[in-house]
């Protein structure tokens, strides 16, 4: 394949994941990244079914993954006296492997760093498709000419929207929003429900987890003040333990607010722009984000070898593998499980897990959807 000079936007999993399978390939790779550094902390991600097992272990980050996962704990459902009414297993909500998204992402940095350039504090601020390739403004440095840029800037992504259009015609609100908040609580692993919101305390070593029903909201997701007022404005008058949370949240900064929302694409690519993970095929919360992030870097990279760098042919070559995942992984909506419209609702879904049977064939469905397929082999 001829050395080709590649953009990604974005440093979280998808980003350094392609950069590893590009530069491998004998690319010149740049990562550009908005945030100051690779971002520490957030959510537990997980992996799950030999093909997302087998990507990891031909990255050779498999083993350290393991070493550092987080090893996902039951959640205890209790009602507004502090009673356990159910309790949501472990691996109802995990994989077989799973490891904070900071320090994968870190992980992905530290393997890439010696081949790639990383940019962070930077921004993609316009795209120009040319015959020499594509020219890229930048927020704060200077100009470049690309072969090709990748997408793997999120839900929200940056280059979607300048090589597509705007958000609102491909992400789709799915009726829920999404919180976490690093807080200074005991009670890790209670899980309380009220129609149509839910708080999972994480304690002082994880990240507390909210999910409540709103239509659209309008606030700044970079603003952490009007993120505590949208949890504010969600949860007032809560039962429970919400007064002491909504303290706690009030006093710290590591908030993060976000919809749950789902990316709905007709085609991945528009002429040497590519998209990759959730800025393609996101379902916020879905379950499979981050396993199809990296499935994804590994087959664009190697339909990228595959064609010899025929843009062209691989971006259509990547498609045809990632639709039938992508279509399958965004079929749900965790909101409406995790935090059910009505009390009837919530009682009903509580009995999912008191009856094995039934808890048995939902573990089934997904573990269905994680082991189909198998890695095309890829030119080494």
């Amino acid at each position: 394949m001829r050395k080709l000079k590649i953009l990604v936007s974005g440093a979280g999993i998808a980003g350094p994941a392609v950069a590893y399978w590009l530069s491998r390939y004998g690319c010149e790779v740049t990562v550009v990244e908005k945030a100051p550094g690779s971002r520490p902390g957030g959510q537990a991600v997980d992996f799950k079914g030999a093909a997302q097992l087998e990507v990891l272990a031909r990255m050779g980050v498999l083993e350290e993954v393991r070493r550092r996962q987080t090893g996902g704990s039951d959640q205890v459902i209790v009602d507004g006296a502090g009673r356990r009414l159910a309790v949501m297993p472990a691996e109802f909500t995990g994989g077989e492997v799973e490891i904070l998204r900071g320090d994968l992402a870190a992980l992905l940095h530290e393997r890439t760093a010696g081949d790639c350039a990383y940019v962070f504090g930077d921004s993609i601020a316009a795209l120009e498709e040319a015959a020499d390739g594509v020219r890229v403004a930048f927020e704060r440095g200077a100009p470049g000419v690309f072969d090709l840029v990748v997408g793997a800037d999120g839900i929200h992504s940056t280059v979607r929207g300048l090589a597509f259009g705007p958000e609102e015609r491909y992400v789709r609100h799915l009726g829920y929003y999404y919180a976490l908040a690093r807080l200074d609580v005991d009670g890790a692993g209670e899980m309380y429900n009220e129609p149509g919101r839910m708080v999972s305390l994480g304690g002082p070593e994880a990240a507390s987890f909210f999910v409540f029903a709103s239509g659209p909201l309008a606030y700044d997701r970079f603003d952490v003040d009007e993120q505590r007022r949208v949890l504010a404005d969600a949860y007032r008058g809560g039962g429970w333990r919400i007064p002491e949370v909504l303290r706690e949240i009030a006093a710290v900064d590591d908030v993060y607010v976000d919809a749950i929302s789902r990316t709905e694409l007709g085609r991945y690519a528009r002429g040497r722009v590519v998209l990759l993970g959730d800025a393609a095929y996101g379902n916020t919360l879905g379950g499979f984000g981050s396993g199809l992030a990296l499935l994804g870097a590994y087959t664009l990279a190697g339909e990228l070898a595959a064609a010899g760098g025929d843009h062209r042919a691989a971006f259509a070559g990547y498609e045809e593998v990632m639709r039938p995942y992508a279509k399958a992984a965004m079929k749900g909506n965790a909101g409406p499980f995790l935090a059910p419209p009505t009390r009837a609702r919530i009682a009903l879904r509580n009995q999912v897990f008191k009856r094995r049977l039934l808890l048995r064939g939902m573990l089934k469905l997904t573990d269905a959807f994680a082991t189909r397929g198998e890695l095309r082999d890829y030119p080494q």
